[in-house]
Protein backbone atom coordinates (compact mmCIF):
# COMPACT_ATOMS: atom_id res chain seq x y z
CA UNK A 1 0.00 0.00 0.00
CA UNK A 2 1.32 3.60 -0.79
CA UNK A 3 2.41 5.37 2.26
CA UNK A 4 0.04 8.56 3.19
CA UNK A 5 1.93 11.73 2.95
CA UNK A 6 2.34 13.49 6.45
CA UNK A 7 2.75 16.99 7.16
CA UNK A 8 2.82 18.49 10.35
CA UNK A 9 4.15 21.04 12.86
CA UNK A 10 7.18 20.53 15.08
CA UNK A 11 6.27 22.83 17.68
CA UNK A 12 5.66 21.90 21.90
CA UNK A 13 1.81 21.79 20.87
CA UNK A 14 1.96 19.46 18.52
CA UNK A 15 4.28 16.80 20.32
CA UNK A 16 0.99 14.48 21.58
CA UNK A 17 0.02 14.20 17.91
CA UNK A 18 4.05 13.24 16.97
CA UNK A 19 4.37 10.78 20.00
CA UNK A 20 1.35 9.16 19.47
CA UNK A 21 1.77 8.49 15.62
CA UNK A 22 5.41 7.20 16.50
CA UNK A 23 3.96 4.68 19.36
CA UNK A 24 1.25 3.52 17.04
CA UNK A 25 1.29 1.07 14.19
CA UNK A 26 1.42 3.85 11.49
CA UNK A 27 4.71 3.57 10.48
CA UNK A 28 4.39 1.42 7.67
CA UNK A 29 0.97 3.57 6.40
CA UNK A 30 2.86 7.08 7.01
CA UNK A 31 5.84 9.32 5.60
CA UNK A 32 5.66 11.83 8.10
CA UNK A 33 7.57 15.51 7.51
CA UNK A 34 7.92 17.92 10.03
CA UNK A 35 7.25 21.47 8.96
CA UNK A 36 6.43 25.03 10.04
CA UNK A 37 2.90 25.69 9.54
CA UNK A 38 3.22 28.05 6.44
CA UNK A 39 4.98 24.91 4.88
CA UNK A 40 2.17 22.34 6.09
CA UNK A 41 -0.08 24.55 4.09
CA UNK A 42 2.10 25.16 0.96
CA UNK A 43 2.34 21.09 0.77
CA UNK A 44 -1.31 20.59 0.64
CA UNK A 45 -1.99 23.33 -1.53
CA UNK A 46 0.40 21.88 -3.99
CA UNK A 47 0.11 18.13 -3.66
CA UNK A 48 3.42 17.47 -1.82
CA UNK A 49 0.96 16.31 1.27
CA UNK A 50 -1.68 14.04 1.34
CA UNK A 51 -2.46 14.98 4.67
CA UNK A 52 -1.67 18.28 6.88
CA UNK A 53 -1.66 19.66 10.29
CA UNK A 54 -2.21 22.88 8.41
CA UNK A 55 -3.70 26.52 9.57
CA UNK A 56 -7.33 26.53 8.95
CA UNK A 57 -7.03 29.57 7.03
CA UNK A 58 -5.87 27.92 3.84
CA UNK A 59 -8.90 26.23 3.68
CA UNK A 60 -10.71 28.54 1.10
CA UNK A 61 -7.92 28.07 -1.13
CA UNK A 62 -8.69 24.28 -1.26
CA UNK A 63 -10.90 22.89 -3.73
CA UNK A 64 -11.94 20.72 -1.40
CA UNK A 65 -10.97 20.24 2.43
CA UNK A 66 -11.70 17.32 4.49
CA UNK A 67 -11.29 17.39 8.18
CA UNK A 68 -10.35 13.98 8.57
CA UNK A 69 -9.46 13.74 12.46
CA UNK A 70 -11.57 14.23 16.07
CA UNK A 71 -8.68 16.51 17.13
CA UNK A 72 -6.89 19.86 16.30
CA UNK A 73 -4.39 22.60 17.51
CA UNK A 74 -7.14 24.67 19.48
CA UNK A 75 -7.90 26.99 22.36
CA UNK A 76 -10.94 27.76 24.37
CA UNK A 77 -8.94 31.14 25.40
CA UNK A 78 -5.95 32.48 26.06
CA UNK A 79 -3.19 29.86 23.81
CA UNK A 80 0.30 31.60 24.98
CA UNK A 81 2.02 31.38 22.19
CA UNK A 82 -0.05 32.70 19.31
CA UNK A 83 0.29 36.77 20.51
CA UNK A 84 1.33 40.37 19.37
CA UNK A 85 4.16 41.90 21.31
CA UNK A 86 4.84 45.52 21.67
CA UNK A 87 6.23 48.41 23.05
CA UNK A 88 3.03 50.19 22.75
CA UNK A 89 -0.84 49.82 23.54
CA UNK A 90 -3.14 48.49 20.59
CA UNK A 91 -4.11 52.10 19.77
CA UNK A 92 -0.92 53.07 19.20
CA UNK A 93 0.13 50.47 17.32
CA UNK A 94 0.28 51.98 13.47
CA UNK A 95 2.59 48.56 11.85
CA UNK A 96 2.14 45.08 12.74
CA UNK A 97 4.73 42.43 11.50
CA UNK A 98 3.00 39.41 10.35
CA UNK A 99 5.45 36.25 11.54
CA UNK A 100 6.40 33.91 8.05
CA UNK A 101 5.56 30.76 9.88
CA UNK A 102 2.14 31.61 10.04
CA UNK A 103 -1.00 31.86 7.99
CA UNK A 104 -3.65 31.54 10.03
CA UNK A 105 -2.53 34.04 12.56
CA UNK A 106 -1.94 36.20 10.20
CA UNK A 107 -5.56 36.31 8.76
CA UNK A 108 -6.49 36.23 12.55
CA UNK A 109 -5.01 39.04 13.63
CA UNK A 110 -6.26 40.98 10.51
CA UNK A 111 -10.10 39.95 11.28
CA UNK A 112 -9.92 41.00 15.01
CA UNK A 113 -7.87 44.38 14.10
CA UNK A 114 -10.66 44.86 11.72
CA UNK A 115 -14.06 43.59 13.82
CA UNK A 116 -13.11 43.67 16.89
CA UNK A 117 -10.19 46.07 17.71
CA UNK A 118 -11.47 48.82 15.44
CA UNK A 119 -7.82 49.85 14.32
CA UNK A 120 -6.36 49.68 10.99
CA UNK A 121 -2.45 49.05 11.77
CA UNK A 122 -0.11 48.57 8.56
CA UNK A 123 0.16 45.03 7.88
CA UNK A 124 3.50 44.20 6.70
CA UNK A 125 4.99 40.13 5.70
CA UNK A 126 8.02 39.49 7.86
CA UNK A 127 10.93 37.53 7.33
CA UNK A 128 13.61 35.43 9.25
CA UNK A 129 14.87 38.00 12.70
CA UNK A 130 11.58 40.28 11.97
CA UNK A 131 11.74 40.07 16.01
CA UNK A 132 14.27 42.86 15.86
CA UNK A 133 12.18 45.02 14.39
CA UNK A 134 9.79 45.27 17.18
CA UNK A 135 9.88 48.73 18.86
CA UNK A 136 8.10 52.44 18.99
CA UNK A 137 4.89 51.77 17.16
CA UNK A 138 5.82 48.69 15.24
CA UNK A 139 4.36 45.16 16.68
CA UNK A 140 4.49 41.83 15.74
CA UNK A 141 2.76 38.67 15.63
CA UNK A 142 4.92 35.86 16.70
CA UNK A 143 3.85 32.63 17.18
CA UNK A 144 4.78 28.86 18.28
CA UNK A 145 8.28 27.90 20.59
CA UNK A 146 9.72 31.26 19.73
CA UNK A 147 6.94 33.08 21.92
CA UNK A 148 8.24 31.73 25.40
CA UNK A 149 9.44 34.66 27.36
CA UNK A 150 8.71 37.04 24.66
CA UNK A 151 6.31 38.00 27.63
CA UNK A 152 8.60 39.36 29.88
CA UNK A 153 10.17 41.35 27.09
CA UNK A 154 7.72 43.03 26.07
CA UNK A 155 4.91 45.31 28.08
CA UNK A 156 2.07 44.50 25.66
CA UNK A 157 1.16 41.51 24.88
CA UNK A 158 -1.99 40.31 23.21
CA UNK A 159 -3.14 36.99 23.19
CA UNK A 160 -4.58 35.95 19.83
CA UNK A 161 -7.20 33.05 20.87
CA UNK A 162 -8.02 35.07 24.44
CA UNK A 163 -9.20 37.65 22.06
CA UNK A 164 -10.94 35.64 19.57
CA UNK A 165 -13.19 34.18 22.50
CA UNK A 166 -13.48 37.39 24.35
CA UNK A 167 -15.02 38.75 21.08
CA UNK A 168 -16.94 35.92 19.47
CA UNK A 169 -17.38 33.92 22.52
CA UNK A 170 -16.16 30.52 20.78
CA UNK A 171 -13.30 28.42 20.85
CA UNK A 172 -10.87 28.80 18.31
CA UNK A 173 -9.02 25.87 15.96
CA UNK A 174 -5.80 27.25 14.89
CA UNK A 175 -4.67 24.04 12.95
CA UNK A 176 -6.69 20.83 11.46
CA UNK A 177 -5.51 17.91 10.33
CA UNK A 178 -6.81 18.11 6.65
CA UNK A 179 -6.80 16.25 3.38
CA UNK A 180 -7.79 17.56 -0.22
CA UNK A 181 -9.25 14.28 -0.68
CA UNK A 182 -11.62 11.57 1.13
CA UNK A 183 -9.09 8.61 2.52
CA UNK A 184 -9.89 5.04 3.39
CA UNK A 185 -11.95 4.71 6.56
CA UNK A 186 -9.82 2.26 7.74
CA UNK A 187 -6.40 4.21 7.92
CA UNK A 188 -8.51 7.30 9.29
CA UNK A 189 -9.73 5.10 12.53
CA UNK A 190 -6.01 4.13 12.56
CA UNK A 191 -5.07 7.42 12.28
CA UNK A 192 -6.86 9.17 15.00
CA UNK A 193 -6.90 6.05 17.49
CA UNK A 194 -3.22 7.32 17.09
CA UNK A 195 -3.61 10.52 18.07
CA UNK A 196 -6.21 10.04 20.65
CA UNK A 197 -3.21 7.90 22.16
CA UNK A 198 -0.51 10.85 22.08
CA UNK A 199 -3.01 13.00 23.86
CA UNK A 200 -3.20 10.09 26.79
CA UNK A 201 -0.42 10.07 26.75
CA UNK A 202 0.49 13.67 27.83
CA UNK A 203 1.84 12.97 31.14
CA UNK A 204 4.55 10.74 30.19
CA UNK A 205 5.59 13.19 27.08
CA UNK A 206 6.12 16.19 30.09
CA UNK A 207 8.52 14.51 31.95
CA UNK A 208 10.39 13.29 28.61
CA UNK A 209 10.31 16.84 26.60
CA UNK A 210 13.19 19.34 27.62
CA UNK A 211 12.63 21.35 30.94
CA UNK A 212 12.35 25.34 29.68
CA UNK A 213 13.12 27.86 32.36
CA UNK A 214 9.99 29.60 33.26
CA UNK A 215 7.40 28.08 31.39
CA UNK A 216 5.50 25.63 32.87
CA UNK A 217 5.13 22.58 30.03
CA UNK A 218 1.94 20.84 32.32
CA UNK A 219 -0.06 24.08 32.80
CA UNK A 220 0.08 24.58 29.02
CA UNK A 221 -1.13 21.89 27.96
CA UNK A 222 -3.97 21.39 30.51
CA UNK A 223 -4.51 25.48 30.49
CA UNK A 224 -3.84 27.03 26.92
CA UNK A 225 -4.14 24.16 24.19
CA UNK A 226 -7.44 22.17 23.76
CA UNK A 227 -7.42 19.65 21.48
CA UNK A 228 -11.19 17.67 20.46
CA UNK A 229 -12.32 19.48 18.18
CA UNK A 230 -15.99 19.49 19.28
CA UNK A 231 -19.09 21.15 18.30
CA UNK A 232 -17.96 24.56 20.02
CA UNK A 233 -14.67 24.54 17.61
CA UNK A 234 -16.74 23.58 14.92
CA UNK A 235 -19.03 26.85 15.26
CA UNK A 236 -15.53 28.33 15.70
CA UNK A 237 -13.97 27.72 13.01
CA UNK A 238 -17.14 27.89 10.59
CA UNK A 239 -17.26 31.13 11.46
CA UNK A 240 -13.47 32.58 11.02
CA UNK A 241 -13.33 30.81 7.95
CA UNK A 242 -16.85 32.64 7.25
CA UNK A 243 -15.18 36.05 7.90
CA UNK A 244 -12.25 34.85 5.33
CA UNK A 245 -13.90 33.66 2.26
CA UNK A 246 -18.02 34.63 2.75
CA UNK A 247 -20.35 31.81 3.38
CA UNK A 248 -20.37 30.36 0.29
CA UNK A 249 -16.57 31.03 -0.04
CA UNK A 250 -15.45 27.19 0.63
CA UNK A 251 -16.25 23.48 1.03
CA UNK A 252 -15.64 21.77 4.60
CA UNK A 253 -16.58 17.98 5.37
CA UNK A 254 -15.75 16.97 8.37
CA UNK A 255 -15.15 12.97 7.72
CA UNK A 256 -16.75 10.71 10.60
CA UNK A 257 -14.08 8.65 12.70
CA UNK A 258 -14.72 4.73 13.41
CA UNK A 259 -14.82 5.31 17.15
CA UNK A 260 -16.07 8.21 19.18
CA UNK A 261 -14.10 10.65 20.43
Amino acid sequence: MEKVRLSAVSYLNTKPFIYGIFRSDLADAVELNLDIPSVCARKLLSGEADLALTPVAIIPELPEACLVSDYCIGSTGAVRTVCIFSEKPLPEIRRILLDFHSRTSVALVQVLCREYWNISPEFAPAAEGFEREIGGNTAAVIIGDRTIGLDKKYPFVYDLGEAWTAWTGLPFVFAAWVSVRPLDPEFVARFNAALRAGIGLLPELTKVLPFIPGFDLEDYYKNNISYDLDEAKWLGLNRFLTHLAGPEGYVLHRLKTAEPV
